[in-house]
């Protein structure tokens, strides 16, 4: 294991807008704040949402597309600069009308409704290319 000593600094509450992308208004506060680094907790609901999967044998990315209405049970991630930009490396559960679940990555959903808290790091924390899971991740 490798890792870093971070204190956190300053904290954000958002309200992320309505027909926005739920990970684009995260990093878009991290950009308009200055966040370097961060991690952040969100809830809210997604009238539609792709998640992706890992496939850890092909070190490849799998889109699962949901175009349907989700509440957003719980989401975490953090903020990290990937090719120069700030990243919201972010994870969800989102539920269905009848109590079902869908989770993973997070790569796009188009906000219906939510809400986010962001804490910033004392550090600038940009990811690199990890040989040997072929991810982008943080140097430690």
């Amino acid at each position: 294991m490798n890792y870093r000593e971070v204190e956190g600094g300053r904290e954000f509450v958002a309200r992320l807008e309505t027909g926005a992308d739920w990970r684009a208004e995260i990093e878009a506060l991290a950009e308009d704040a200055g966040v370097d680094a961060g991690f952040f907790l969100a809830l809210g609901a997604v009238s539609a949402a792709e998640f992706f999967f890992y496939d850890q044998e092909r070190t490849e990315y799998d889109a699962i597309a949901f175009e349907e209405p989700l509440e957003v049970a719980a989401c975490v991630g953090d903020v990290s600069i990937l090719d120069g930009e700030r990243f919201a490396h972010t994870h969800a559960v989102c539920s269905r009308p009848d109590g079902s679940a869908v989770a993973g990555h997070l790569d796009s959903a188009t906000v219906f409704a939510g809400e986010c808290y962001l804490r910033e790091f004392d550090a600038r924390l940009e990811r690199e290319h990890d040989s040997t899971t072929d991810l982008d991740l943080w140097p430690l």
